[in-house]
C-alpha cells in the first residue's frame, strides 16, 4: 500500500480564501458555573438540521471560554444586527468583562441575550467533538426569536451590511 502525502496548505492563502466567503456574525453566550455571563464573537455558525432542529458552531480548543461552554449544557446564539459591529469587536477582544455596559435580557435557563439582535437561537448542547484545533458544538434548538432587523455580515476582514437584493 502506498501512502500519499498531500502538499502543505499555505495557511495565509487558506485564510484569504475563507475570508472571501461572507458569514453572519454572532455572539454565543452562556453562564459559567458561578452564574457569570460568558460570551464571544463567532462566525463559524451554521444550520445543521431542521428535524431535529440542530445548529453547529466551533470554538478554538485553547479558548479561555472553553470550560464554561463545555460545562454549561446550554447556550444562546445572538445573531447580530448590522448596527452591532462594535458589539462584535468587543466580544472578539480579550477584555475581561465583555458584558459590561452591554444591554441584555434573560433567555431560557438565564442565558444572556444581547438587546437589539436580528435573531436569537437558544439551545441545549446536543454534543461536542474535537476537530483539528477547534471544538464543535452541536446545539438542539429549544427556542427561536427573530426581529425585523438586518443582520451584520463579515467578509474580507470587514463588517458589512446587506446590499440591495440582486438577481
Amino acid at each position: 500500500m502506498t501512502i500519499r502525502t498531500l502538499p502543505a496548505i499555505d495557511q495565509a492563502a487558506l485564510r484569504r480564501a475563507l475570508g472571501s466567503f461572507p458569514t453572519g456574525v454572532t455572539v454565543i453566550s452562556t453562564l459559567d458555573a458561578d452564574g457569570v455571563y460568558v460570551g464571544l464573537t463567532v462566525n463559524s455558525f451554521n444550520s445543521l438540521s431542521l428535524d431535529p432542529p440542530l445548529i453547529l458552531w466551533s470554538l478554538g480548543t485553547r479558548s479561555s471560554s472553553r470550560h464554561a461552554f463545555e460545562a454549561a449544557g446550554h447556550f444562546a446564539v445572538n445573531i447580530l444586527a448590522e448596527d452591532q459591529a462594535a458589539i462584535s469587536r468587543r466580544f472578539a477582544s480579550p477584555v475581561r468583562n465583555k458584558f459590561h455596559g452591554v444591554a441584555t435580557h434573560t433567555g431560557l435557563g438565564g442565558m444572556p441575550l444581547i438587546d437589539g439582535c436580528a435573531a436569537y437561537i437558544e439551545c441545549r448542547t446536543h454534543s461536542t467533538q474535537v476537530a483539528g484545533d477547534h471544538l464543535l458544538f452541536i446545539g438542539r434548538v429549544e427556542r427561536v426569536r427573530t426581529a425585523n432587523r438586518r443582520p451584520l455580515v463579515y467578509v474580507g476582514g470587514r463588517y458589512c451590511g446587506l446590499g440591495p437584493e440582486t438577481g
